[in-house]
């Protein structure tokens, strides 16, 4: 017999503006037990939860090619976790834990930061501030046969995070390399352990190609060479986008109404070829992951920034800042832009600028009121309480999202990120 579930907390009727949202509408128990502390042993046979009209069907990710029409385009996000986790000594002895979050804005785009050579500045979480007066830390690891010793020194403490500049004696490697060398990847969190060595290949998809995220994008770790076989008997073929996912995806609303929460920025880096795509899909759009969905959703609202900057300059007087996406611009610019002409806006400030990739900064919020523009459906995995991937599933499929929860509770579903997921598909 399965355990009866508390009732949920009334829901309140949806704001015009997400401003107003009080994010204790958006709670629900979620038991220490449910939350996958480990994977499973075989990627794609994670459960999957497939919601479509109302309706709701149970199948595996193994399966994943019976849910989807053939032709569909998946959008897939392939950062790479980068082992973000460094533990420096003190000269008295002990250690202190540097997280590095993401590159400073000196740099133009995290891929540059990460090919930084000899020196970078980053913005990092320390664990132990208080215990660091001053001076630099220092480690020393192995690389190639030789002692690489990287030093840390605290330039600025900011509002949130503090400013650290590495330096590393072998000058002629990366900073992606001297983080392979010396880091450990970093586990969200909630589970609540260490990191072990299978995590290594575990807490990365099948696909992970670009360095530069401190956390999975997790959808994407049911993927195996299997399923996605299976899906290209079908003419279903993944299509790639990178966000690199920062430490921002973990923090919690903790203001009473959203207007008073800060939405975190990530990098994006999308090829000129992938939004051709999505301009000229007339089939079904699966973003793989709420990192991928954000991610084709800024497409479109930075082709419609492109259009209204127009009207009152000339496309080449248009910067890249004044495309990035703030947390409230969605709602706040023209509605009405079809996907086909925001896209094409897009793509002919990236030609008119001589520009074959899009490498910014993203702070989009999706969240009730919010309409979907770029996909049909999501894949996803089951979400934290109060947390902004929680408001953007309900953005995808509205008020069902209890619902939803509430089955995969009752039917013994694994949440968070090692656990399964759903196939949502959109309720517009």
């Amino acid at each position: 017999m399965k355990a009866a579930l508390a009732p949920l907390p009334p829901v309140s009727l949806r704001p015009m503006h997400p401003k107003d949202i009080s994010i204790q509408d958006f709670t629900y128990d979620l038991p220490e037990e449910r939350i996958a502390k480990y994977p499973l042993e075989v990627r794609d046979q994670s459960k999957l939860l497939v919601w479509k009209s109302g309706q709701i069907t149970e199948s595996i990710y193994q399966h994943l090619h019976e849910q989807l029409p053939a032709d569909s385009l998946l959008v897939c996000n392939n950062t790479k976790v980068v082992e973000a986790r460094l533990l420096f000594q003190k000269a008295t002895g002990g250690q202190i834990e540097i997280f590095c979050l993401e590159p400073d804005d000196r740099y133009s785009d995290i891929t540059t930061a990460m090919l930084s050579r000899g020196e970078v500045y980053w913005r990092c979480l320390i664990g132990g501030a208080k215990k660091w007066k001053e001076g630099s830390l220092v480690l020393d690891v192995s690389y190639q046969g030789q002692t690489l010793t990287i030093h840390a020194t605290k330039e600025a403490s900011l509002h949130d995070c503090f400013l650290i500049h590495f330096t590393w004696t072998q000058s002629s490697i990366s900073f992606a390399e001297v983080l392979h060398a010396a880091g450990s990847i970093p586990l969200p969190p909630y589970l609540n352990r260490a990191t072990e060595a299978s995590d290594v290949e575990r807490y990365q998809t099948v696909y992970a190609q670009h360095d530069g995220s401190v956390a999975a994008p997790t959808a994407g770790l049911h993927f195996t060479e299997r399923v996605l076989n299976n899906l290209a008997i079908k003419n279903i073929h993944p299509a790639f986008v990178t966000l690199h996912v920062g430490a921002g995806t973990f923090k919690p609303v903790k203001a009473a109404k959203l207007e008073d929460h800060d939405m975190h920025a990530e990098w994006i880096d999308v090829d000129a070829s992938l939004i051709q795509q999505l301009q000229q899909a007339s089939r079904k759009i699966i973003a793989i992951g709420t990192t991928s969905l954000r991610t084709i959703e800024t497409l479109y609202w930075m082709g419609v920034k492109v259009l209204h900057h127009t009207q009152k300059s000339a496309i080449t007087a248009i910067t890249i800042d004044d495309l990035m996406m703030h947390q409230w611009d969605a709602y706040e610019l023209p509605q009405d832009i079809s996907r086909t002409n925001a896209l094409q806006g897009l793509l002919d400030w990236m030609q008119a600028n001589n520009n074959q990739r899009l490498m910014c900064k993203t702070q989009i919020l999706i969240a009730p009121g919010y309409r979907i523009r770029m996909a049909d459906a999501l894949i996803t995995n089951f979400h934290q309480p109060q947390s902004t991937l929680l408001l953007l599933i309900s953005a995808v499929v509205g008020d069902a999202w209890r619902n939803i929860y509430q089955h995969a509770l009752a039917n013994n579903y694994r949440f968070l990120s090692y656990g399964d997921g759903s196939l949502l598909w959109c309720k517009d």
